[in-house]
């Protein structure tokens, strides 16, 4: 499994051109190590082309461990060499012409062999220097360098996401907390949404997002709880939001109450029943019973109004932990022109 030592570092680039071929999505990105660490986390937008599979990997480790490092490349020869043309061949199906960027754990045997591989077959392929390992460790340290936020903060149901993609429409910077944990925070935030990422992959997800943005310039994102669904926001990026300027959306109820069942109302009712029941301890078990009779009784708009009273209790309890940080307010019904909007939340983002 030996590769051409002049070849190997003309062929292989830094942490830093990678980030920047991953932003630009201009090369194919390939992860050649196991489904099982891909499906731990991996480059957001990487395609996996393992060398070797998990059964593969495990030999592959025991062999290394036992014999030495001889041995398990002779091994790993053994078990994949035969494989090589349809390695090529599959990457060229995914590539389709563009240059290909191929990454390991670490840099080492696997993306070399796999680099390798691909330029005989004639590819335009570079492997990165420092692998997953350098990619995920130059991802976390986002997290620290990362001071400036604007928190979109306000009751449910008074259209924060729809802020934020606006926003983002309008070419300020965001991060989508909800998005990358692929789901909406409360009890019912899981509907319909399929599986959460895994926590290492919903911060690759996060530290992806904010490597893309300048140092200097503010970041809006909504205010969560530190867990949306089984992901942790995590703490550097919790703590700052706790202290960053809030501005809080502001909606008349039964705008609120319509949004929701807009939202949610199309989902079967014996989901809405199972959700609601799961917040039982915290509404409390009468409060609680009264509104799954509601759903039963099909009466939506009364089941929304007792729920939005459980979670505006709990809004206005969190907001009290927060009383020193700096807040304005905007009363989103109230502003149907959208640049008159977008010039009042700017002129926020300014007031730190």
């Amino acid at each position: 499994m030996a590769t051409d030592a002049n070849n190997s570092v003309n062929n292989k680039i830094d942490i830093n051109i990678f980030l920047e071929l991953a932003h630009q999505a201009s090369s194919c990105i390939l992860d050649v190590r196991s489904p099982d660490e891909y499906a731990q986390g991996h480059v957001p937008g990487a395609i996996n082309l393992p060398l070797l599979n998990n059964e593969e990997r495990h030999h592959v480790g025991l062999t290394y461990k036992v014999q030495g490092q001889d041995a398990a490349i002779k091994k790993g020869f053994d078990l994949v060499g035969s494989q090589f043309a349809s390695k090529l061949t599959e990457a060229q199906r995914i590539a389709n012409g563009r240059p290909v960027v191929v990454y390991c754990w670490r840099g080492g045997m696997r993306s070399q062999i796999m680099q390798w591989i691909l330029s005989l077959g004639g590819l335009d392929t570079k492997f990165v220097d420092g692998g997953y390992k350098g990619f995920r460790r130059f991802l976390l340290e986002q997290f620290s360098q990362r001071t400036k936020y604007m928190v979109l903060d306000g009751p449910t149901g008074t259209g924060k996401t729809d802020l934020l993609f606006f926003l983002k429409k309008n070419g300020e910077y965001t991060l989508d907390l909800e998005g990358a944990a692929n789901h909406k925070g409360s009890a019912f935030g899981g509907i319909n949404k399929g599986p959460q990422p895994t926590q290492e992959h919903f911060e690759n997800l996060l530290g992806f997002e904010l490597s893309k943005i300048p140092n200097e310039r503010s970041v809006w994102i909504e205010n969560e709880s530190r867990l949306i669904g089984s992901c942790r926001v995590p703490d550097l990026i919790f703590n700052r939001i706790q202290n960053a300027p809030i501005v809080e959306v502001t909606r008349p109820i039964e705008q609120r109450v319509s949004r929701i069942l807009e939202e949610y109302g199309k989902f079967p009712k014996e989901i809405l029943i199972e959700k609601t029941k799961s917040v039982s301890r915290r509404m409390g078990p009468e409060v609680n019973k009264v509104a799954v009779e509601l759903l039963e009784q099909n009466n939506m708009t009364a089941w929304v109004e007792m729920l939005l009273a459980y979670y505006d209790k709990s809004y206005h309890h969190s907001l009290q932990k927060h009383a020193d940080t700096r807040k304005q307010s905007v009363e989103y019904a109230e502003i149907t022109d959208e640049n008159k909007l977008l010039q009042q939340l700017l002129t926020f983002a300014d007031y730190e």
